[in-house]
């Protein structure tokens, strides 16, 4: 599978101000405007805040669509403008000056002003707001706004990862509509918001007066949810939606391009797709028990069963489009004997028995626990498997840790931090990672910081913290008039504002 030129926005990576760093979004060249794309979703999002929420549903429809940052990442990876015109780094990288686009308004007619970028990252910092990704922005010592287009930002340190401002955490909310993020954004995007029918979609229409006049061509887009991927591909046939973006079944690949009606496009993500282990739980906590568990797991057989044969083996929590990644992939060759040797010398010589706690909406999850549990039962480790509706997953799995062990997709590119995070659901306290990650953040040198990442990479795939099993990948299914859809995802995006329907 080709790989995408994903490049990671952190700090001296690119070269700061340099003319050409960013590229222009690439635009349809012959455009159709109007008419309504139904999308199907496979999960209802738990909110309309990514700010506060860690769900990447979430992040599907809001991001870019309703709301917007400084930066965005484009369908090719490449980091381009969005809500900031230009910017300028200190020498000692602690000093960020950013310009901004002028004549942008809000959803409401309020206009888009300095006010707002200071008000949002404050707000980031607050407590009070349960902000998903605070840990990002600590770094912060003051915010200034010059003028109406022009804001200051001073960091306590240089910080390497400070200018990834083109996560959905990073967008830019209304003073006045903040407080109602959770079941109505009001941001500056393509598209406003328009109703949210519970349980069944949520429906976003056209902003007449979006900063970029040409956006977007369409007149409504309704995100359906639609659980089970057999239900999705049958309301595409019958037309009831127009696309599958992120769960259509691989084996039915074949199935809809023998059929002129529809398209699939073969792409990447950055999803990390992981068997997670609550590092804090006996006998999970022996990292024999979780070396075991890795050796037990034939990724191939996985991966060919899981999304027939179409996601790309990994090693550790990176995928290969990331230029700091390390082919860590041959350090657990399926390897029963060895898993079977490690369980007797951690006192588990018949195995032992745990839960297996996977997302109902998540067709690749349920497959990939189910083979993982068929291959564990082999070396003794007896798996009881619990399916759980997405909210529960939220809260009982990420929130507070409560299960053994879960498969999860972890989209957001570049976070291999959360393994710093010694209460985040993995439960994985490690001082000597968290000090790499310190140690990253702060150091200038490219070639040096990379090290680092490589070290680390190579610190949690020698823990075991997770068994890490294999990047998925985007098969997006439309029908063939859709057009301008992305191909590649890199980054956690249902982008509809360069999408038109062919007529």
């Amino acid at each position: 599978m080709p790989k995408m030129k994903y490049k990671v926005l952190l700090g001296v990576i690119f070269a700061l101000g340099m003319p050409g760093l960013f590229s222009s979004v690439a635009l349809a060249q012959n455009p159709v405007y109007g008419g309504t794309l139904t999308i199907a979703l496979s999960a209802e999002p738990p909110g309309l805040d990514p700010t506060t929420g860690p769900s990447a549903t979430i992040k599907r429809v809001v991001h870019y669509n309703l709301l917007e940052g400084l930066f965005k990442v484009d369908r090719s990876g490449r980091v381009v403008p969005a809500l900031a015109k230009s910017f300028q780094v200190s020498k000692d990288g602690r000093e960020y000056t950013f310009r901004l686009h002028k004549g942008i308004q809000f959803h409401d007619g309020k206009p888009w002003t300095s006010a707002d970028v200071k008000y949002t990252f404050e707000r980031l910092l607050d407590p009070k707001t349960a902000a998903v990704n605070r840990k990002y922005y600590e770094g912060i010592e003051s915010i200034q706004t010059v003028d109406s287009l022009t804001v200051k930002m001073k960091m306590k340190r240089y910080d390497s990862t400070f200018l990834n401002l083109a996560r959905a955490d990073a967008v830019i909310v209304s003073q006045s509509g903040a407080a109602r993020l959770k079941s109505h954004p009001i941001g500056t995007g393509p598209f406003q918001f328009a109703e949210w029918r519970r349980g069944d979609s949520i429906s976003l229409v056209k902003n007449p007066n979006y900063h970029d006049k040409r956006l977007p061509y369409l007149n409504k887009v309704v995100f359906r949810f639609i659980p089970d991927p057999s239900a999705q591909l049958a309301a595409l046939r019958a037309g009831d939606v127009d696309v599958i973006p992120y769960d259509l079944s691989p084996e039915n690949v074949p199935l809809l391009e023998k059929d002129a009606r529809f398209k699939v496009l073969k792409g990447n993500t950055t999803t990390d797709v992981i068997l997670a282990i609550n590092n804090s739980r006996k006998p999970l906590n022996d990292v024999r028990v979780r070396r075991a568990i890795c050796y037990a797991i034939d990724r191939k057989a996985v991966i060919q069963g899981a999304v027939a044969g179409y996601g790309t083996p990994i090693g550790s929590h990176m995928d290969p489009t990331n230029p700091y990644y390390t082919d860590l992939t041959g350090l657990y060759p399926y390897d029963p004997g060895k898993a079977k040797k490690l369980l007797t010398e951690a006192g588990y010589p018949r195995g032992f028995g745990a839960v297996l706690k996977l997302p109902a909406p998540y067709a690749y999850a349920r497959r990939s626990g189910e083979i993982i549990a068929d291959q564990l039962s082999k070396v003794g480790i007896k798996l009881l498997i619990e399916v759980i509706q997405w909210g529960q997953w939220i809260d009982r799995i990420y929130k507070n840790a409560e299960y053994d062990l879960t498969v999860i997709g972890h989209a957001e590119p570049f976070d291999i931090e959360i393994y710093s995070r010694p209460n985040y659901y993995f439960r994985y306290n490690n001082k000597k990672f968290q000090e790499l990650m310190k140690k990253a953040k702060e150091e200038m040198n490219e070639r040096a910081r990379k090290k680092i990442y490589t070290e680390a990479q190579r610190m949690i795939a020698e823990d075991a913290v997770n068994a890490f099993l294999f990047v998925y990948p985007a098969l997006p299914a439309m029908k063939k008039e859709v057009m301008n859809w992305w191909k590649d995802y890199p980054t956690i995006v249902v982008d509809a504002s360069e999408v038109y329907i062919q007529k």
